[in-house]
């Protein structure tokens, strides 16, 4: 920086706000060297790579995951490695002790996220209890559907803990700092609400894993680990509609994609808005993160986490045109994630160009699929049914924005006397 006074301006700042760069948390601290050179740089950058390495190995200690790392045994060590997956509610340092010290003495934690998953290593007082934490709790979800335990053991054999503060803790010793002034002491924080629950790779390689996962809707789980997730509202405010073409009716179909609707209110006085009340907050996140900037009749949508805990439904004294602004969808036969381990949990895709359609029927043909679509203004730009089963197509149209509107008007619409057509957006393209 020019002046000492703008470094400490700058550290002081991001201290109490961390910024992030690409979705990982930065931290900023002051630096033993009074000035940079700047000559023979790759020299530079050479030493300032191995000085950034050795320091982080300081830091975290124990998380050094390397073989040849001095206190490592042979067999099975008290160190457990923890893995969460399906990371939708924060999980704190206070939850995993909860947790695992019903398994025996917890000496000390360590929380990090690395590769855009949070991870702990949690050391027990004897391996013994390592051992029955491991075998009771691998594959078992800290909150309903989601947050799930994938744990092994680590190859230390004790952990080395500086600071006690929410990422790390030495339950035998209370003297320890908090470690405030150095932020990045250890690894990484984890990133806000949200963001961590959705790396960039959900959508392609999961779809909906959260609701797939084994012990939670497939079967029971074995033991209760099913504790009140942290309060998040199941309610969406959906903003910056076009007024002249939105309806609740429309808005039920395309969040129904991401979950089960149940309530949706058009704003009265305000009809750019809308709240869009899903089945729970599982579901509100990934309509969310679907959703969010997408096209919806000309105008980009904005969604976000509504401050409301429920939709209300209009007063008896309201309005003929205010009651036709919200509708209940609660008892709706258009709900697609009704049933538990239900096929459509793994086939939630972002929207896109090419729609997935189902439920035709054998008269209905490749034309007559064509037809209706392009009656409807959209225009077809490819078709192909599935080979192994002809009740299934892919149809490409001319945008995402019209596969939205394609998806609105045409799922549930009747081929035939009691066959319905079902749309979703896929992830393959024609």
């Amino acid at each position: 920086m020019a002046s000492e006074e703008a470094a400490v301006t700058m550290v002081n700042y991001y201290t109490s706000a961390t910024p992030t760069v690409r979705n990982q948390p930065v931290f900023i601290q002051y630096s033993n060297h009074r000035e940079l050179k700047t000559d023979n740089l790759a020299n530079q950058r050479a030493q300032a790579a191995l000085q950034a390495i050795s320091a982080a190995a300081v830091h975290s200690g124990s998380m050094a995951s390397g073989g040849n790392g001095r206190g490592l045994i042979p067999g099975q060590s008290p160190v457990l490695r923890i893995i969460v997956e399906n990371l939708f509610y924060p999980v704190t340092l206070e939850v995993l002790q909860q947790i695992f010290s019903k398994y025996g003495t917890v000496l000390k934690i360590i929380t990090f996220t690395r590769n855009n998953q949070f991870q702990a290593l949690l050391q027990f007082s004897d391996a013994v209890h390592a051992q029955h934490a491991k075998a009771a709790l691998d594959g078992q979800n800290i909150y309903n559907s989601c947050c799930t335990l994938r744990i092994d053991f680590s190859k230390l054999s004790m952990l080395n803990v500086k600071y006690n503060n929410d990422k790390s803790r030495d339950f035998t010793r209370g003297d320890l700092p908090t470690g405030e002034l150095e932020p990045a002491a250890f690894g990484v924080a984890l990133p806000p609400y949200g963001a961590a629950a959705f790396p960039p790779t959900f959508h392609q390689h999961t779809g909906l894993s959260m609701a797939a996962v084994p012990g939670s809707l497939v079967s029971p789980p074995r033991m209760s680990l099913q504790m009140a997730p942290p309060a998040v509202h199941s309610v969406l405010l959906v903003s910056n509609l076009n007024p002249e073409s939105v309806s609740p009716h429309c808005l039920f179909i395309l969040f129904g994609v991401y979950g089960d609707v149940q309530r949706v209110k058009i704003l009265f006085n305000k009809k750019e808005n809308a709240l869009v009340q899903m089945s729970d907050a599982t579901q509100a996140q990934l309509a969310m993160s679907h959703l969010n900037g997408q096209r919806l009749h000309g105008n980009v949508i904005r969604v976000t986490l509504s401050k409301h805990p429920v939709v209300q439904l209009p007063r008896g004294g309201a309005g003929q045109e205010e009651q036709s602004l919200t509708r209940d969808f609660s008892g709706s036969a258009l709900h697609r994630f009704k049933k538990p381990g239900s096929k459509n949990f793994n086939n939630i895709f972002p929207p896109s160009a090419t729609l997935h359609l189902s439920n035709i029927p054998s008269s209905v043909s490749e034309e007559a699929l064509k037809d209706l679509f392009s009656s409807s203004g959209f225009t077809v730009k490819a078709f192909k049914f599935f080979q192994k089963d002809r009740k299934m197509a892919l149809m490409q149209l001319a945008s995402v924005e019209e596969a939205i509107e394609a998806l609105i008007v045409l799922h549930d619409h009747q081929l035939d006397h009691n066959q319905h057509l079902r749309v979703s957006f896929s992830k393959s393209t024609i």
